[in-house]
Protein backbone atom coordinates (compact mmCIF):
# COMPACT_ATOMS: atom_id res chain seq x y z
CA UNK A 1 0.00 0.00 0.00
CA UNK A 2 0.92 3.47 -0.42
CA UNK A 3 1.93 5.79 2.18
CA UNK A 4 -0.87 8.40 0.78
CA UNK A 5 -3.42 7.99 -1.48
CA UNK A 6 -1.79 11.62 -2.67
CA UNK A 7 -1.71 11.92 -6.58
CA UNK A 8 1.35 14.33 -7.38
CA UNK A 9 -0.24 16.11 -10.22
CA UNK A 10 -3.25 16.73 -8.65
CA UNK A 11 -1.69 18.50 -6.18
CA UNK A 12 0.48 20.33 -8.68
CA UNK A 13 -2.55 21.32 -10.78
CA UNK A 14 -4.44 22.53 -7.91
CA UNK A 15 -1.97 24.22 -6.07
CA UNK A 16 -1.52 26.46 -9.53
CA UNK A 17 -4.90 27.78 -8.63
CA UNK A 18 -3.55 29.20 -5.59
CA UNK A 19 -3.13 32.92 -6.72
CA UNK A 20 -7.52 33.60 -7.38
CA UNK A 21 -8.78 31.03 -5.37
CA UNK A 22 -10.76 33.49 -3.53
CA UNK A 23 -12.33 34.89 -6.76
CA UNK A 24 -15.23 34.21 -7.61
CA UNK A 25 -15.06 35.21 -10.67
CA UNK A 26 -11.63 33.54 -10.95
CA UNK A 27 -10.77 29.65 -11.71
CA UNK A 28 -12.44 28.46 -8.78
CA UNK A 29 -15.64 29.89 -9.44
CA UNK A 30 -17.45 27.32 -9.59
CA UNK A 31 -16.28 25.76 -5.82
CA UNK A 32 -17.49 29.55 -4.83
CA UNK A 33 -21.23 28.79 -6.25
CA UNK A 34 -20.80 25.11 -4.38
CA UNK A 35 -19.96 26.39 -0.91
CA UNK A 36 -23.10 27.68 0.26
CA UNK A 37 -24.74 24.93 -1.08
CA UNK A 38 -22.58 22.28 0.91
CA UNK A 39 -22.50 24.92 4.02
CA UNK A 40 -25.99 24.72 3.98
CA UNK A 41 -25.97 20.91 4.17
CA UNK A 42 -23.65 20.35 7.03
CA UNK A 43 -25.04 23.05 9.10
CA UNK A 44 -28.06 20.55 8.90
CA UNK A 45 -26.38 17.43 9.44
CA UNK A 46 -24.52 18.95 12.63
CA UNK A 47 -27.33 20.39 14.21
CA UNK A 48 -29.27 16.73 13.66
CA UNK A 49 -26.09 14.72 14.65
CA UNK A 50 -25.67 16.51 17.88
CA UNK A 51 -29.49 17.22 18.57
CA UNK A 52 -28.49 21.31 18.48
CA UNK A 53 -30.57 24.32 18.49
CA UNK A 54 -31.04 25.50 15.09
CA UNK A 55 -31.05 28.79 15.06
CA UNK A 56 -27.89 29.07 17.36
CA UNK A 57 -24.92 31.36 15.40
CA UNK A 58 -22.09 28.88 16.71
CA UNK A 59 -23.34 25.31 16.44
CA UNK A 60 -20.19 24.18 16.95
CA UNK A 61 -18.84 25.87 19.81
CA UNK A 62 -16.11 23.53 22.06
CA UNK A 63 -16.00 20.61 18.99
CA UNK A 64 -12.89 20.09 16.75
CA UNK A 65 -13.74 19.94 13.32
CA UNK A 66 -10.54 18.44 10.29
CA UNK A 67 -11.20 19.89 6.47
CA UNK A 68 -9.43 17.46 4.42
CA UNK A 69 -8.67 18.93 0.94
CA UNK A 70 -8.96 22.53 1.98
CA UNK A 71 -7.56 24.17 -0.73
CA UNK A 72 -7.56 27.89 0.06
CA UNK A 73 -10.02 27.70 3.30
CA UNK A 74 -13.56 28.05 1.48
CA UNK A 75 -15.12 25.60 3.90
CA UNK A 76 -12.56 25.77 6.77
CA UNK A 77 -13.59 29.77 7.10
CA UNK A 78 -17.25 29.18 7.47
CA UNK A 79 -16.60 25.86 10.30
CA UNK A 80 -14.30 28.20 12.56
CA UNK A 81 -17.20 31.16 12.37
CA UNK A 82 -19.64 28.19 13.58
CA UNK A 83 -17.41 27.93 16.63
CA UNK A 84 -15.25 24.66 15.51
CA UNK A 85 -11.32 24.50 16.50
CA UNK A 86 -10.42 24.24 13.05
CA UNK A 87 -7.05 21.79 11.61
CA UNK A 88 -7.55 22.19 7.81
CA UNK A 89 -5.15 20.03 5.57
CA UNK A 90 -4.03 20.19 2.20
CA UNK A 91 -0.91 18.53 0.23
CA UNK A 92 -0.34 21.69 -2.09
CA UNK A 93 1.56 23.96 -0.11
CA UNK A 94 0.53 27.37 -2.36
CA UNK A 95 -2.87 26.57 -1.42
CA UNK A 96 -2.17 26.46 2.35
CA UNK A 97 -0.11 29.63 1.98
CA UNK A 98 -2.58 31.23 0.02
CA UNK A 99 -5.18 29.91 2.93
CA UNK A 100 -2.95 31.23 6.39
CA UNK A 101 -2.87 34.72 4.62
CA UNK A 102 -6.48 34.97 3.94
CA UNK A 103 -7.70 33.59 7.28
CA UNK A 104 -5.47 36.56 8.92
CA UNK A 105 -7.03 39.29 7.33
CA UNK A 106 -10.23 37.86 8.71
CA UNK A 107 -9.05 37.48 12.55
CA UNK A 108 -9.74 33.59 12.41
CA UNK A 109 -7.32 31.42 14.04
CA UNK A 110 -7.49 27.64 11.88
CA UNK A 111 -4.49 25.32 12.00
CA UNK A 112 -3.78 25.41 7.92
CA UNK A 113 -0.93 22.34 7.31
CA UNK A 114 0.49 20.94 4.74
CA UNK A 115 0.04 17.51 5.32
CA UNK A 116 -2.06 14.14 3.65
CA UNK A 117 -4.72 12.65 6.08
CA UNK A 118 -2.73 9.44 6.06
CA UNK A 119 -0.04 11.09 8.24
CA UNK A 120 -2.26 13.34 10.67
CA UNK A 121 -2.25 12.19 14.15
CA UNK A 122 -5.79 12.76 16.75
CA UNK A 123 -9.47 12.57 16.23
CA UNK A 124 -11.94 15.59 15.41
CA UNK A 125 -15.73 15.44 15.90
CA UNK A 126 -16.15 16.66 12.85
CA UNK A 127 -14.17 15.78 9.11
CA UNK A 128 -15.28 17.25 6.08
CA UNK A 129 -13.98 16.59 2.78
CA UNK A 130 -15.86 18.23 -0.52
CA UNK A 131 -14.88 17.09 -4.01
CA UNK A 132 -11.56 15.42 -3.16
CA UNK A 133 -12.12 11.23 -2.54
CA UNK A 134 -12.41 11.57 -6.44
CA UNK A 135 -8.72 12.84 -6.83
CA UNK A 136 -7.24 9.81 -4.88
CA UNK A 137 -5.00 7.27 -6.03
CA UNK A 138 -6.98 4.90 -3.96
CA UNK A 139 -10.41 5.83 -2.47
CA UNK A 140 -10.65 2.85 0.05
CA UNK A 141 -7.73 3.81 1.85
CA UNK A 142 -8.41 7.65 1.18
CA UNK A 143 -11.55 6.91 3.88
CA UNK A 144 -9.82 4.30 6.29
CA UNK A 145 -7.73 7.07 6.86
CA UNK A 146 -10.75 9.50 7.23
CA UNK A 147 -12.65 6.87 9.93
CA UNK A 148 -9.13 6.54 11.74
CA UNK A 149 -9.90 10.24 12.88
CA UNK A 150 -12.84 10.24 13.43
CA UNK A 151 -14.05 10.45 17.00
CA UNK A 152 -16.63 8.04 18.58
CA UNK A 153 -19.50 9.96 18.52
CA UNK A 154 -18.28 11.94 15.24
CA UNK A 155 -19.76 13.18 12.02
CA UNK A 156 -17.91 12.44 8.17
CA UNK A 157 -19.86 14.46 5.38
CA UNK A 158 -18.07 14.05 1.64
CA UNK A 159 -19.16 15.58 -1.76
CA UNK A 160 -18.08 14.07 -4.95
CA UNK A 161 -19.32 13.26 -8.58
CA UNK A 162 -21.60 10.42 -9.29
CA UNK A 163 -20.36 8.02 -11.58
CA UNK A 164 -22.91 8.64 -14.50
CA UNK A 165 -23.03 9.76 -17.95
CA UNK A 166 -25.38 12.94 -17.02
CA UNK A 167 -22.22 13.96 -14.14
CA UNK A 168 -19.47 13.12 -17.04
CA UNK A 169 -21.74 15.20 -19.26
CA UNK A 170 -22.30 18.28 -17.52
CA UNK A 171 -18.77 18.54 -15.45
CA UNK A 172 -16.34 17.60 -18.41
CA UNK A 173 -17.51 18.15 -21.63
CA UNK A 174 -19.60 21.14 -20.60
CA UNK A 175 -18.12 23.26 -17.55
CA UNK A 176 -14.72 22.50 -18.34
CA UNK A 177 -15.19 22.46 -22.11
CA UNK A 178 -16.06 26.25 -21.30
CA UNK A 179 -13.68 26.97 -19.08
CA UNK A 180 -16.21 26.92 -15.85
CA UNK A 181 -14.11 24.57 -14.57
CA UNK A 182 -10.24 24.42 -15.17
CA UNK A 183 -9.80 21.76 -18.24
CA UNK A 184 -8.32 18.54 -17.09
CA UNK A 185 -9.59 18.92 -13.10
CA UNK A 186 -11.53 15.41 -13.60
CA UNK A 187 -11.23 11.78 -14.54
CA UNK A 188 -14.34 10.15 -15.15
CA UNK A 189 -12.92 6.91 -14.10
CA UNK A 190 -12.46 8.02 -10.62
CA UNK A 191 -15.61 9.35 -10.12
CA UNK A 192 -18.19 6.97 -7.63
CA UNK A 193 -21.26 6.34 -7.31
CA UNK A 194 -23.69 6.46 -4.14
CA UNK A 195 -23.83 2.85 -3.63
CA UNK A 196 -20.18 2.18 -4.35
CA UNK A 197 -19.23 5.15 -2.06
CA UNK A 198 -21.57 3.35 0.99
CA UNK A 199 -19.70 0.24 0.34
CA UNK A 200 -16.25 1.99 0.51
CA UNK A 201 -17.97 3.48 3.91
CA UNK A 202 -18.90 0.19 5.91
CA UNK A 203 -15.20 -1.47 4.50
CA UNK A 204 -13.97 1.56 6.55
CA UNK A 205 -16.22 1.08 9.46
CA UNK A 206 -18.49 3.65 8.85
CA UNK A 207 -22.27 3.78 8.33
CA UNK A 208 -23.99 6.16 5.60
CA UNK A 209 -26.46 8.01 7.56
CA UNK A 210 -27.53 9.97 4.41
CA UNK A 211 -27.04 10.38 0.28
CA UNK A 212 -28.29 13.82 -1.24
CA UNK A 213 -27.92 15.47 -4.54
CA UNK A 214 -26.57 18.54 -5.53
CA UNK A 215 -28.35 19.88 -8.65
CA UNK A 216 -28.61 22.33 -11.00
CA UNK A 217 -31.13 24.05 -12.72
CA UNK A 218 -31.50 27.15 -14.92
CA UNK A 219 -34.27 28.95 -12.44
CA UNK A 220 -32.47 27.57 -8.96
CA UNK A 221 -29.30 27.30 -9.92
CA UNK A 222 -27.27 25.00 -8.01
CA UNK A 223 -29.59 22.96 -4.83
CA UNK A 224 -29.77 19.81 -3.39
CA UNK A 225 -31.95 17.96 -4.63
CA UNK A 226 -32.99 13.59 -4.11
CA UNK A 227 -31.74 13.67 -7.84
CA UNK A 228 -28.02 12.13 -6.94
CA UNK A 229 -27.00 12.14 -11.30
CA UNK A 230 -24.47 14.89 -11.23
CA UNK A 231 -23.03 15.08 -7.83
CA UNK A 232 -23.85 14.13 -4.15
CA UNK A 233 -23.32 14.57 -0.39
CA UNK A 234 -22.66 11.83 2.24
CA UNK A 235 -23.44 11.69 5.74
CA UNK A 236 -21.59 9.10 8.25
CA UNK A 237 -20.56 8.18 11.23
CA UNK A 238 -19.30 4.99 13.16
Amino acid sequence: MAETSIVPREVEQFGKLAGDWWDPRGASAMLHKLNPVRLGYVRDWVDQHWSLDEHSRRPLEGKTALDVGCGAGLLAEPLARLGAKVTAIDPAGELIAAAREHAAGQGLEIDYRVAAIEGLQGTFDLITSMEVIEHTSDPQQFLDALAKRLAPCGLLILSTPNATAWSRLITITLAEGIGAIPKGTHDFEKFIAPERMKQLLANAGLKCLDVEGLAFSPTRGLHLSEDVRLNYLVAAAR
